[in-house]
């Protein structure tokens, strides 16, 4: 999966970015599996890519419930 970039994701709205949080969720969720499964091969650093974009997200949705 592709990184999202700041500039990308601040233009989604509330909704948009549920969507993507909800997939990157299942996304995290396969690849720690996939990970103690031990089938994790060159992928190990995308659970932390995975997780940083999951933060961004978290962050711009209470940065704008914070405005509201």
């Amino acid at each position: 999966m592709a990184r999202m970039k700041l500039k990308t994701l601040k233009e989604m709205n509330d909704n948009d970015l549920q969507d993507k949080l909800l997939e990157f969720k299942v996304d995290l969720s396969k690849l720690r599996s996939e990970g103690e499964k031990g089938t994790l091969k060159k992928q190990t650093s995308s659970i932390r890519w995975v997780r940083r974009d999951i933060a961004r997200i978290l962050t711009i949705l209470n940065e704008r419930k914070l405005k509201k």
